[in-house]
């Protein structure tokens, strides 16, 4: 028998602004932008979500009132929050009222969507506790999963989720990791005592996210009832199959036009068609099903690109340069005890900025082409250095201030 895990990804940056080298030491903010562009946050937000959140959200709500046995879960991060709040509370009230039902569960993850566990796990955990308290203050709610950035998964990370009492973690279910195991089965991170790893099934997931409009694919194109006859192959060979995702496939990565909105309307029917599937949040596949097996993950592993690594973020000398710049202030950040001088730190931590200066070519070049808001990574590049010289600029002037 195995349940179906669905879990969408939410976030949109605050994107750097074009910022120029005369703005340095003159202008301090970083994000906003009122120019007809994909750098002005407000302006994206609103397309994604009449795209993709507005609409997805109806359908989803439909089919949590429809099937009892339909289950759901998302993560936000903060910076996501603060926009809907900000720009489209609309869409804030349409994801509340999924989670009234009751039947949908919030992940915790880093408030800043940052990498920060590989460069300080001070302020790692300053950025989860942040997330928590926005959950419990925006939906009521204590998150008891824990997902990284990216999908950015190591055996530390787990031991440290482990100790922090969550009850599972999410990794990409990735083949040379697994070897011969299956993604559809419940693990045990290396080392950990009491937390359980759920790993992606990459291959039906992508089937979605990625292939679903792609017309030289074999299988195109993708019925529910043909996905669903995938996940009845697995009856008898695994326990769960995770289905991993950015909330904006419906939508925005895969357009209304193709058909994604009629596919995820009626995917719970095609699932439930067999009396021996289910729907299950994280949290009740780790306690529905015990570990099979411990998974050893030593080095890092994420869900993106044919790599499956951080090369994607930190994969060239302007990405590692950028990203040690802006970690190397921490010090002299928390020294300054300004709060909008820690905020502005923190924004500029998100990891979108970095993946915006991937200079990837070949089979991932494309797809860093395409949702890359600048004109090229080094203009990407330049705006945010530009930005974090004035951060510097900032820094240093208020704590010459306090001497």
């Amino acid at each position: 028998m195995p349940s179906i895990c669905l879990y969408f990804q939410v976030h949109q940056p605050l994107r750097v602004k074009r910022y120029r080298v005369f703005d340095v030491g003159i202008n301090h903010k970083y994000f906003d932008d009122n120019s007809e562009t994909n750098l002005n946050n407000k302006k994206v937000l609103q397309k994604v979500a009449e795209k993709s959140y507005l609409p997805a959200n109806k359908i989803l709500l439909e089919l949590l009132k429809k099937y009892p046995e339909f289950k759901i879960s998302y993560s936000f991060s903060g910076v996501f929050l603060e926009q809907l709040k900000s720009y489209m509370p609309k869409v804030l009230r349409s994801f509340r009222k999924l989670i009234e039902t009751g039947r949908v569960e919030i992940l915790s993850e880093t408030y800043y969507h940052s990498l920060a566990f590989f460069y300080s796990k001070n302020e790692f955990v300053s950025q989860v506790e942040l997330h928590k308290q926005v959950i419990k203050d925006t939906f009521g709610l204590s998150p008891k999963v824990f997902r990284n950035t990216e999908l950015a998964y190591t055996n530390d990370l787990a031991f440290w989720a482990d100790k922090a009492g969550y009850k599972a973690i999410l990794a990409e279910g990735w083949d040379p990791v697994l070897g011969w195991r299956s993604p559809n089965f419940v693990y045990k991170p290396k080392g950990a005592k009491r937390i359980k790893l759920l790993m992606k099934n990459y291959k039906l997931s992508d089937d979605i996210a990625f292939r679903f409009s792609e017309k030289s694919w074999s299988q195109w194109p993708l019925t529910t009832d043909k996905f669903a006859a995938w996940v009845n192959a697995i009856n008898g060979n695994g326990q769960v199959v995770n289905l991993f995702m950015d909330y904006e496939t419906f939508g925005e990565h895969q357009w209304a036009d193709n058909g994604i909105f009629e596919f995820l309307r009626d995917l719970p029917r095609a699932i439930l068609s067999h009396p021996d599937n289910n729907f299950v949040t994280p949290s009740e596949a780790a306690k529905r099903y015990p570990a099979m097996d411990e998974i050893d993950v030593p080095g890092i592993i994420t869900w993106a690109d044919t790599e499956r690594d951080l090369s994607a973020w930190m994969g060239n000398s302007i990405q590692s340069s950028a990203i040690r710049f802006i970690y190397d202030l921490e010090k002299d950040v928390n020294k300054t005890r300004n709060k909008k001088i820690i905020e502005d730190w923190r924004r500029l931590q998100t990891s979108d900025h970095f993946y915006y200066m991937c200079t990837k070519w070949f089979s991932d070049g494309d797809v860093h082409k395409y949702f890359n808001p600048y004109e090229s990574p080094y203009d990407a590049f330049i705006s945010y250095m530009n930005a974090a010289t004035d951060l510097k600029f900032r820094i240093e002037k208020k704590l010459k201030s306090k001497n």
